[in-house]
Order: C-alpha cells, then structure tokens, then sequence
C-alpha cells in the first residue's frame, strides 16, 4: 500500500489536518489489512463547498480483516471523537473481495455517517439499507476517485453492470421525489446530474451538471439556476424552492432515466 503522504494538494485546505488525522487512524485501526483509501463525490470531482459539502470516502479492506474493526474504526472517527469541519462524514468500507466485482448489492461492511449537519449512523449490515446509493457510489468511485492511500481507483473498486447503475439512478430519482430528508436544491441537482450520466455516461459535479442541463433545457433553467443558487449557500440558509416545480422536473428526469434503461434493455 502507498505510505500516507498527508491529503493531495487538490483538496481544500480546511480539511487537510482532519484528513490526515483521519488516515492515521483509519490505519492505525486496520493495519496492514487495509488496501486504500478514496476520496469521492465533490472532492474528487473538485466541487466541494465548505459548510455545505460531505466528505465522502471508499475505504477498502482485506477480507483479513477482523470481525471488530468496523465497529472500532466507527469509533474512532465518530465526530464526537474526531470533530469533523464539513457538514459531515459519509465513509464507507468494503472488503477488497467485494469491491473489486461488479455487484449490484450494498454490500458495505461499514456505513458511517457522522459530523455536525449528519445524523449520527454506523450500520455494518447492509440487508438493512437500500443498496442503490452504494451502486451509485462505486460507480463514481471507480470513475473519478481520488486516492489517498493506496492505488487507482480502478484497481480498488469495480464499477457496477450499467444496467445495475441505471436502475440504481431511477431509484434515486424515485427517492428524491418524495422530498423527505432531502433539500430541495440537492434534489434538482442530483436529477440533473442522473440525466448527465444517462444521456453521457459521466459522472461530474453537480454544479457541472446543473449548468449542462440549463444550458439544454430553457424551461427548467430558471429552477436550476435557483437551485445553483441555493447550493451556494450553508445546508441551514438553503433556500425554499417551489415544491410543484421541483417535482415536475423530477418527473421529467425520471423519464429521461426511464428511456436510458429501456436503450440499455435494464
């Protein structure tokens, strides 16, 4: 595995010190046994927003791992124990076996979710949870992750069949349309991004996408634009958008997804 070497320069430098931190136990608690460490989301695609963005990591383990080290590395990187200075931390561990096989499951070892904007959540059985936003989550993984420890992203994690990529986006959306727990800024900005994905297969920032789809899309500019707007701001000044225009446009998303699935045979 590549020696720590302290957070690539191309990260913000707010979170430097905390990363570092964070690798230093994330090694210390899993030793030899842990193959890498990605970053994903905006600070791999180079759109973080500081007091708005997640930091989202991939950590990826041997299956040698011990059966505790899950629950001690939750532990240890619990914003209780290691304040986070994002909104939060979504970090997920697999094992290596997992990880390097296309699959369409969750099959997480480690879900944490923790930091000052997150409610706290460190779940090791992923039969409990949706499996679309980890597919998601690989994908850009293996796209665009930005390693920390350890080598390409590639070799660390498989991305999934399209077909199980798409089906996972179309659930997304369908979970974004029913608006619970979501800012409505995030939801325009994920439909966007789904149909970036669909109609280019890229994974890029939300803003990127947004910006794509303004360009396109002449009716739904003025919402996108707010929502932009919106992103902009801390998670606590988000701005209201109008519920009727959020989901219609979420409808027009899912039909773009629709249609992408059907041209793949998902």
């Amino acid at each position: 595995m590549t020696p720590a070497s302290g957070p690539p320069r191309s990260l913000p430098t707010e979170l430097h010190s905390y990363l570092q931190e964070l690798l230093r136990r994330t090694r210390a608690v899993c030793g030899d046994h842990l193959a890498g460490v990605l970053a994903v989301g905006s600070l791999a695609l180079g759109d973080y927003r500081h007091g708005r963005s997640d930091i989202d990591l991939t950590v990826v383990v041997e299956p040698s791992l011990p059966g505790s080290a899950p629950h001690d590395l939750a532990d240890t990187l619990a914003h209780s124990a290691l304040p986070c200075p994002a909104a939060g931390l979504e970090l997920v561990v697999y094992g290596a076996d997992f990880a390097r096989r296309p699959s369409g499951e969750a099959g997480y070892l480690l879900d944490l979710n923790t930091g000052p904007s997150l409610p706290d959540r460190a779940d090791t059985d992923p039969a409990r949870s949706p499996a679309f936003w980890y597919v998601i989550d690989r994908s850009i993984a293996h796209h665009t992750g930005l390693p920390l420890l350890g080598g390409p992203a590639r070799d660390l994690v498989a991305t999934p069949d399209h077909r199980d990529v798409l089906a996972a986006v179309r659930a997304s959306v369908v979970e974004h349309s029913g608006g619970e727990g979501h800012l409505a800024d995030n939801r325009v900005l994920n439909g966007c991004r789904a149909v970036v994905f669909c109609r280019t297969g890229r994974w890029v920032a939300k803003r990127t996408a947004a910006r794509e789809i303004a360009a396109a899309e002449e009716r739904f500019r003025p919402l996108v634009d707010a929502a932009v707007h919106s992103f902009e701001r801390p998670r606590a000044l988000a701005v209201a958008l109008p519920d009727a225009d959020v989901r219609a446009f979420l409808g027009w998303v899912r039909e773009r997804v629709e249609e992408a699935a059907r041209a793949a045979g998902a």
